[in-house]
């Protein structure tokens, strides 16, 4: 509907794989720019993404939140939606996202569906489990109608949420998206989920490919969400914080 669409990957020695992930996500023609966030890569990853014309930009805080913050940022579109390059993730699932986005100001995936597991996908019960009970701690503390996935990239915003809420975003380590959920909701914008399919990863996890750290992301959610509980919507009244 004429409005115009930011694709942000973050990307950490992802040269195995993001060609071929920048080569389906333009396939679909439904992005007017797409922005790599390299988050100090000791691959060739920058110069993969750069084969196919997408702009490319360094982040040097070492951290998935400080890329995507950076990549949000970088955004110029109307919409923008947030996935990685991986090959965990359908890039025709953006379809499915922003099908929905219209109606809401946050539209985000789901991979605890096991409907849309595919083998050899790193979801196994403890993971998927821990991403449940979290996401269900915040469903419930902040009102949000459903919410079975705290750690799904996969996501479109609308602009007037970005604008928004950007600002206040400080968390510069894997419980970002927790952060972004938890101020989504707090700022009273609307939060759909829905299914997405979820594959096998190229290469492995810098978060899920190990229980321990897995764990760790999880208690720094658990520590936002008692954090946000205190201090609710009295966050917007604050100037922002730092890192």
């Amino acid at each position: 509907n004429h409005k115009k669409v930011s694709l942000v990957l973050p990307a950490y020695n992802e040269a195995k794989n993001i060609g071929q992930a920048l080569k389906e996500f333009l396939a679909t023609n439904l992005f007017d720019e797409i922005i790599v966030v390299d988050n100090n890569s000791t691959d060739k990853t920058s110069a993969a993404a750069k084969n196919y014309g997408v702009k490319v930009v360094k982040e040097l805080n070492q951290g998935y939140g400080f890329a995507l913050r950076r990549g949000i940022s970088e955004a110029t579109g109307d919409y923008v939606v947030l996935c990685e390059p991986d090959g965990t993730f359908c890039a025709d699932d953006s379809k499915k996202l922003l099908s929905k986005i219209e109606d809401y100001d946050m539209v985000t995936g789901t991979r605890t569906n096991l409907s849309f597991v595919e083998a050899g996908a790193n979801m196994g019960f403890l993971l998927r489990f821990g991403n449940i009970s979290v996401a269900k701690l915040i469903q419930y503390s902040f009102g949000i109608p459903k919410l079975t996935d705290c750690g799904c990239t996969y996501r479109v915003l609308n602009r007037s949420l970005v604008n928004k809420i950007l600002p206040f975003l400080n968390v510069g380590w894997s419980h970002f998206l927790a952060q972004l959920v938890i101020l989504t909701a707090l700022s009273e914008k609307t939060i759909l989920e829905i299914p997405i399919s979820y594959k096998k990863r190229v290469g492995v996890s810098k978060i899920t490919g190990s229980i321990k750290r897995a764990v760790l992301v999880g208690i720094r959610m658990v520590t936002l969400v008692v954090k946000y509980r205190l201090i609710g919507k009295a966050v917007f009244k604050k100037s922002p914080e730092g890192n």
